[in-house]
C-alpha cells in the first residue's frame, strides 16, 4: 500500500512540473510594448480650426484726387493753365487692430517633408483716411484773376479677406516649421471726395475801370454768390461743390507667410504664424497688412 501511494505522488509531481513549464507568466514581467517608443506624428490629413492675432496695416492713396478734380474742372483755365488737379496730395496712413477668423487645409507627408494647401478667412474691419486742403490764385491768359479752392478726403475700409496658399514644411517630431504663399481676395470700400470752389473775375477790365473817367464797364465774373465790380475783394464765393463718392470694390493681391506648428496630440494642432498680405492699386488705393497670429486646429 505504501509503495502504491509513493508511486501516485511521484506521477502527480511530474505532471504538475510539466504544466507549470507550459504556463506563460510574461504578464507578470510586463509586455514588450510597454517599452516601445511613441509613434511619430503623421501630419497628413484634413484639418479645420480658427485663428486670432494682431494686424498692422499701411494704407496708401496714390493720386486718388487727381481724376476727380481733372474731370470736374475739364475745359477750364483752372485745369488747363493752372493744372489744378495736381494740387492735392493724399498721404499714406497706418492703422492697427486685433483680427480673427477661420482656417482649413490638407497636408500630405513624404518622410519628413510636408506639402499642403490651406484656405483662411480673416475679419479685418479696419479703415484709414487722408485729408488735404489747398487754395491757389493766379492770373490766367484770358485776363482773369482765377481762384481755385480744393478740399479732399480719401478713406479706405477693408471689411474682410481670404487667402488660398500652398504650404511647405519639414517635420521635427511634434514640430512643423513651414513657409506659405498664395493669393488673397478681400472686400473693401473706398470713399474719395473733393469739395471744389472755382471763381474769378475780369481783372483787366477792373484795372481799366480804375484808370478811366468814363462810366465803368461791367466786370465779368463767375463762381461768386455775391460780386462787387467796384471792389472784387469783397466778393463772396459760391458754396463749394463736392465731387466723387463711395464705391465698394473686390480687391486682389498676394499672401506670404511663415510659421511653426506643434502637434499637441496626433489630432490637435497649435500654431504661431506671421502673414503678409498686399492689395495693390484698387481704384488708386493700396493696402499692406502685416499680421502676427496664433491658431488651433483639429486634424482628421
Amino acid at each position: 500500500m505504501r509503495i502504491a501511494t509513493l508511486g501516485l505522488l511521484a506521477v502527480l509531481a511530474s505532471a504538475s512540473g510539466a504544466a507549470a513549464a507550459d504556463l506563460d507568466y510574461g504578464y507578470l514581467r510586463g509586455g514588450e510594448d510597454d517599452y516601445a517608443p511613441a509613434a511619430p506624428i503623421d501630419w497628413s490629413g484634413v484639418y479645420v480650426g480658427g485663428h486670432g492675432g494682431y494686424s498692422s496695416a499701411g494704407l496708401g492713396f496714390g493720386n486718388v484726387f487727381q481724376p476727380i478734380v481733372a474731370n470736374a474742372l475739364r475745359h477750364t483755365t483752372a485745369e488747363e493753365e493752372m493744372n489744378a488737379s495736381s494740387f492735392l496730395a493724399a498721404r499714406s496712413t497706418h492703422t492697427n487692430a486685433t483680427t480673427f477668423g477661420a482656417l482649413a487645409g490638407y497636408n500630405m507627408q513624404f518622410d519628413e517633408v510636408v506639402f499642403g494647401i490651406e484656405a483662411d478667412y480673416t475679419h479685418f474691419g479696419m479703415s484709414g483716411s487722408s485729408y488735404d486742403r489747398i487754395g491757389r490764385v493766379g492770373d490766367t491768359k484770358d485776363g482773369y484773376l482765377t481762384t481755385v479752392g480744393l478740399e479732399g478726403q480719401a478713406r479706405t475700409s477693408i471689411k474682410d479677406y481670404g487667402t488660398i496658399r500652398g504650404r511647405l514644411g519639414y517635420a521635427f517630431g511634434s514640430f512643423l516649421p513651414y513657409v506659405t504663399g498664395g493669393v488673397a481676395v478681400g472686400r473693401a470700400t473706398v470713399n474719395d471726395t473733393v469739395a471744389i470752389q472755382n471763381f474769378g473775375y475780369d481783372k483787366a477790365t477792373y484795372l481799366s475801370n480804375l484808370k478811366s473817367t468814363t462810366p465803368p464797364a461791367y466786370v465779368n465774373n463767375y463762381g461768386y454768390a455775391h460780386f462787387d465790380g467796384s471792389d472784387p475783394g469783397n466778393g463772396i464765393a459760391a458754396t463749394a461743390v463736392t465731387y466723387g463718392g463711395r464705391k465698394r470694390v473686390t480687391v486682389g493681391g498676394v499672401a506670404l507667410g511663415a510659421g511653426l506648428e506643434f502637434a499637441l496630440t496626433s489630432n490637435i494642432l497649435l500654431r504661431g504664424e506671421y502673414q503678409y498680405v498686399l492689395f495693390n492699386d484698387f481704384k488708386g488705393h493700396s493696402a499692406e497688412i502685416n499680421t502676427v497670429r496664433g491658431g488651433a486646429a483639429v486634424k482628421f
